[in-house]
């Protein structure tokens, strides 16, 4: 199998590290060639602190997905995330040298690199650059500019910036980990690829994706990004409050969130109870269902409410901006009992489970299903609509490579024709000396037999 057959989509989280290979198959469906999964042990909130040990967590999934796809893994888009990112609005505009020509994608790139040339704050590095509305001369509020005729292209852009040692961080591990990084994408902008349908992107909705480490925020409306951020808790700090909270260790602590835990006490029974193994010999312990989601709840509540000024940051609570398709929950964090309850409850707005397997053609053990594939797929997704527009330009290239062969080829065919009726123009002339020669000589002839005639004549 070819490398152009199939992308890899990396996502570096904070408690897991996933490859996924896939590639799209006849109907435009992803097919899922293999996944491979690793506990991520040098990464915290969504940054690399420890080098080694995250490119160890890297080889490690990517040498499972490689085992289970059966291809070799060169090239992967991952995604980043972490407090250090932000986000801002800025207008730019570009004034074209040829306004009767059409707008192009290469005025659009223009536009794009003159916005990634803006001054950051000292060891900031912008990200993405995404274009929200353009305008071209005097008219606004235009979505796709390709194919239109002005001379001022202008746009309002949404731009991602990052930290650049944190960046620089995920650069080299993916490369000490033996891989090239395709591309780096924002992990909220990623986990809305793979969840979110386009009538709730238009209608407006808030994708909050809650990992272990952070919880990553993407707001849509009109089609159109309006606003990203990062908040630095997750489904990490649950735990380590269940761990303070019951005293007991981290694992246990997991495993009762998991099975047990719930996001609204008053569900819960006062007369519930889990018992967890004393640790060598002592004594086991017995643990109300109730006032585990006490803890649960006061955490969850916490990023629930760092999830509502984020949206009352961007106006979400105005009748403009007002997000009618609500809130989808995703990432491993979003598992949690009556989430979605307490979700709707705190922020107002009607919420739902992203799932991440809209998209697999082939998921049929529901596998991907869970939502903490969600940024994952999304970056596999990313990473194929990459390849296909390298594949659309090649070909776009070739065409134009055959069609500049075909105006060659007829143009060396006007030349051959051109020089062969010079030569026929040039022959034409010789061939009428020649018949005026023969006629020459016929009339010789003919007068020659007059004179001996005429002498017979004569002696006679």
């Amino acid at each position: 199998m070819e490398n152009q057959e199939y992308s890899v989509g990396l996502d570096i989280g904070t408690t897991k590290i996933v490859a996924i290979v896939g590639r799209r198959n006849a109907h435009g469906k992803i097919e899922v060639l293999g996944v491979g999964k690793a506990k991520s042990l040098g990464v915290h909130k969504g940054i690399v602190n420890n080098i080694s040990q995250t490119i160890n967590s890297i080889k490690a999934a990517v040498s499972e997905a490689q085992s289970s796809a059966g291809v070799p893994i060169r090239k992967v888009t991952v995604g980043i995330a972490g407090k250090h990112i932000r986000s801002l609005q800025h207008s730019d505009y570009i004034m074209r040298e040829h306004p009767d020509k059409f707008i192009t994608d290469d005025d659009i790139e223009a536009l794009k690199d003159q916005v990634k040339k803006l001054v950051m704050l000292p060891g900031e590095e912008i990200i993405h650059v995404l274009p929200q509305e353009y305008k071209v001369d005097s008219e606004g509020e235009i979505q796709e500019p390709v194919g239109m005729h002005g001379k001022r292209l202008e746009a309002n852009f949404h731009v991602v910036v990052g930290q650049m040692g944190s960046i620089r961080n995920i650069a080299r591990c993916v490369r000490e980990a033996g891989l090239e990084m395709e591309a780096l994408t924002l992990e909220p902008l990623a986990s809305s690829e793979a969840v979110l349908t386009k009538e709730e992107k238009e209608a407006g909705v808030a994708i909050v994706d809650i990992g272990g480490g952070t919880t990553d925020i993407a707001i849509f409306k009109d089609n159109i990004i309006r606003h990203t951020c990062v908040i630095p808790y997750g489904g990490g700090i649950i735990t380590e409050d269940i761990k303070e909270g019951c005293s007991i260790i981290e694992k246990h602590a997991e495993q009762l969130k998991v099975k047990f835990g719930s996001a609204v006490p008053e569900l819960e029974k006062d007369s519930t109870f889990v018992t967890i193994p004393g640790l060598h010999g002592r004594p086991d312990k017995e643990i109300s269902l109730k006032t585990l989601a006490q803890i649960i709840n006061a955490r969850v509540e916490e990023i629930l409410e760092m999830v509502n000024t984020e949206l009352k940051a961007y106006g979400a609570f105005e009748q403009k901006k007002k997000l009618i398709a609500g809130i989808v929950l995703t990432g491993g964090g979003s598992n949690l009992k009556h989430l979605r309850q307490l979700a709707n409850y705190t922020t107002g707005f009607d919420s739902r489970i992203g799932f991440a397997n809209e998209y697999i053609a082939n998921d049929k053990n529901q596998y991907l299903k869970g939502p903490e594939f969600a940024t994952s797929i999304g970056l596999l997704m990313e990473s194929l609509k990459i390849r296909d527009k390298k594949q659309g330009a090649e070909t776009e290239e070739l065409v134009e490579e055959e069609i500049a062969n075909a105006e060659t080829a007829v143009a060396q065919t006007e030349t051959v024709q051109a020089v062969q009726s010079t030569a026929i123009v040039q022959e034409q002339p010789v061939v009428n000396e020649q018949q005026e020669n023969r006629r020459a000589k016929l009339t010789f002839g003919q007068s020659l037999m007059e004179k001996v005639k005429k002498f017979f004549e004569e002696v006679e």
